[in-house]
């Protein structure tokens, strides 16, 4: 079957017109599953391929072993965060360094850092605290500017710890050992956090942003009040790592904890008015990004027909043969991948292009992973299209260049951050040497 009828668009012909159609659609606001849904689809068409092998490609991830552990951590992380979890984290973490100078930006950075990893989004911890975080932080006196910039970037951190659901994908489409890769991840995820809640806490103490007195009675009050969610982590990270569950049932677990948690010991969420809605939005957000990964697989599917990593590592090695330059040319390509494609999708459709570029350049499997992770962070947060900035406009109802304005400073601090992470690879390998 060819379009022999238009003239010039048969065959090869389509596929510049096709794909420059799909971009300009997605710059005006196409939903990116189509986008990456009809690139797929028109390659294959090209080729000769039934387009039937992209929805194939959605039965094959549902098959995958891993694939219950994305809803189920998802779940888990909406029932913490529509519950009174974040309260109680937020009373601690004020305790324990409220204190300090700029002792509340510190805390606004651990607890959306607390949260993202059990969301399995970034973007959701902006939408479910910056209603809480954003006014405290102005009542405190810290400038409005600088406080949504703080919050933006805060609930775009903390993808590098566990129990992080873009973590447990790269380990399974890069075929990495899960424990080696969130060990990996550790110190270059508390150097990021601790970067942007430096940097806070500066402005704030500049500022002469309001402190909260340590009082021991008020720490140990706190932590007892939050001990259910403070051992939360442990028993994920025991769980895995020792050996007692698998990855899935540490995430059944984790439902399980949260739902007792919030709905028996707190009762903060009832089951007949809100256990049903949590549900719901946690199914449609997972629901999105399932659909998304169903037609990554597809395009990824291509590629790899197309011989298209193969293709991709000769020119590369042509044109580039330094491995620090390499690694500088692969930040600014994951940077721009991660400020047009979600985290979810890029790992499908990006992975397999870069795993074989870094064997050949003698890159360390897990430090490339941490390298490619921590790029995607940076690039929630890169114009025009990163989504957290998107997200962080619609919540707090402010134009999209006043919260690039308000994100810059923080974006040059997380740019430094991951060329640390990236030129340092004792960041990643050093905990992990320890281990192995």
């Amino acid at each position: 079957m060819t379009l022999g009828l238009v003239p010039g668009l048969d065959g090869p012909g389509l596929l510049l017109p096709g794909l420059a159609v799909l971009v300009l659609g997605t710059v005006l606001g196409l939903p990116i599953f189509l986008a990456i849904g009809g690139a797929a689809a028109l390659l294959f068409f090209l080729e000769g391929t039934p387009i039937a092998a992209v929805p194939g490609e959605a039965y094959r991830m549902a098959t995958s072993p891993m694939l219950p552990a994305i809803p189920l951590f998802t779940l888990a992380g909406y029932l913490l965060a529509e519950g009174g979890s974040s309260q109680r984290l937020l009373n601690f973490f004020t305790a324990l360094v409220g204190w300090m100078p700029g002792g509340l930006a510190i805390v606004v950075t651990l607890l959306l850092a607390f949260f993202t990893p059990l969301t399995g989004a970034s973007g959701i911890t902006i939408l479910a605290m910056g209603g809480l975080l954003l006014p405290m932080l102005v009542q405190s006196r810290y400038p409005e500017n600088h406080a949504v910039g703080l919050v933006t970037v805060s609930g775009s951190i903390g993808v590098l710890l566990p129990p992080s659901l873009p973590v447990i994908l790269y380990a399974y489409y890069a075929e990495l050992p899960l424990d080696e890769l969130f060990i990996g991840g550790l110190l270059p995820g508390l150097l990021l956090i601790i970067m942007v809640a430096a940097w806070g806490a500066w402005f704030g103490w500049f500022k002469g942003a309001a402190r909260k007195p340590f009082r021991w009675p008020d720490l140990r009050q706190a932590a007892w009040a939050a001990k259910w969610e403070l051992l939360l982590p442990f028993l994920i990270i025991g769980g895995i790592f020792g050996g007692l569950a698998t990855l899935v049932e540490a995430a059944a677990v984790t439902v399980l904890y949260a739902f007792a948690v919030e709905t028996l010991i707190f009762r903060e969420l009832k089951l007949g008015r809100d256990l049903s809605r949590v549900v719901v939005e946690s199914a449609t957000v997972v629901g999105g990004f399932m659909i998304i990964l169903s037609v990554a697989l597809g395009l990824t599917n291509y590629l790899l027909i197309a011989q298209v990593p193969m293709l991709a590592l000769e020119w590369v090695r042509e044109v580039i043969q330094s491995p620090l330059l390499f690694l500088l040319v692969l930040n600014l390509l994951l940077i721009v991948v991660g400020a047009l494609m979600d985290i979810y999708s890029a790992i499908i459709v990006i992975v397999p292009l870069i795993i074989p570029m870094g064997a050949a350049y003698g890159i360390e499997p897990v430090h490339l992973g941490i390298i490619f992770l921590a790029n995607m962070q940076l690039g929630y947060l890169m114009p025009p299209m990163g989504e957290n900035l998107f997200l962080s406009a619609f919540r707090f109802k402010l134009s999209l260049v006043r919260i690039y304005y308000a994100t810059l400073p923080y974006v040059l601090i997380l740019l430094i951050a991951v060329l640390l992470i990236t030129y340092i690879p004792g960041l990643t390998l050093g905990l992990l040497d320890l281990v192995r």
